[in-house]
């Protein structure tokens, strides 16, 4: 089951990328993209909105005052150029607040936030994704599913992450940090045994002079890391 929403912003470039981000996120569904509140107002007579992209600069109304006058409230993200009314805005208990221009990973990281506060509400049951701990990553303009049973290891390269499956090939490369990719993972079954490397503990095949081996790769675990790693692994040092 989808979640339903609706952008409202008098810029018609604004409305044109939400658009398309939108798209890119497999469990919403855009409904309308609308020029003022007005508009948005008609939509919400019409239809049952779950969740509002909501500018707050706008002609004829602010956006928090068009959010306050609603005595059904859905779901809100603002999204604005502007990070003045950052306080106010959470005083209207809104998910999140983006700040223009919003790249998809931050876009990416309020839609979950979303989702998780719509099936709270809903009583909504947890998606496959959420049951198997899998996880999007954005690649090349698109969004990318990572099926967490099957990462063998994910390596850092400065700016992009690098994570090898044992069902394909080549890795999937996304722009992230480890830290980033690491608050993805569960707290279970993975460990960073080096600033640039964390691998999947079951899929380790042998261990030898502060290297794991899994199937053709060699990963480097720090001196600091050995003892946690043995002991992870309930193995003697």
């Amino acid at each position: 089951m989808n979640m339903k929403c609706i952008v409202v912003d008098d810029e018609s470039m604004a409305r044109k990328l939400l658009a398309e981000n939108i798209r890119q996120i497999p469990f919403l569904e855009l409904v309308k993209s609308c020029k003022n509140p007005f508009e948005a107002m008609q939509v919400l007579e019409e239809e049952e909105i779950d969740l509002i992209f909501l500018d707050i600069q706008m002609p004829g109304m602010l956006g928090t005052k068009f959010l306050a006058s609603l005595r059904q409230k859905p779901l809100v993200i603002f999204v604005t150029a502007y990070s003045n009314y950052a306080v106010e805005s959470y005083e209207l208990d809104v998910v999140d607040y983006l700040l223009k221009p919003v790249s998809m990973e931050r876009f990416t990281k309020a839609a979950y936030k979303a989702l998780e506060a719509w099936q709270q509400k809903k009583g909504a049951p947890a998606t496959p994704e959420e049951q198997t701990g899998d996880f999007f990553v954005n690649v090349e303009y698109s969004l990318v599913r990572v099926p967490v049973q099957e990462i063998t290891h994910i390596e850092g390269m400065k700016d992009y992450i690098k994570i090898y499956l044992d069902t394909a090939d080549k890795p999937i490369i996304t722009k992230s940090t480890m830290k980033s990719i690491e608050e993805k993972l569960p707290p279970r079954g993975f460990m960073r045994v080096h600033k640039s490397y964390i691998v999947h503990l079951d899929k380790i095949e042998s261990i030898r002079s502060h290297t794991i081996n899994i199937g053709r790769h060699e990963i480097p675990v720090s001196e600091a890391n050995m003892e946690e790693l043995l002991r992870q692994l309930n193995t003697p040092k």
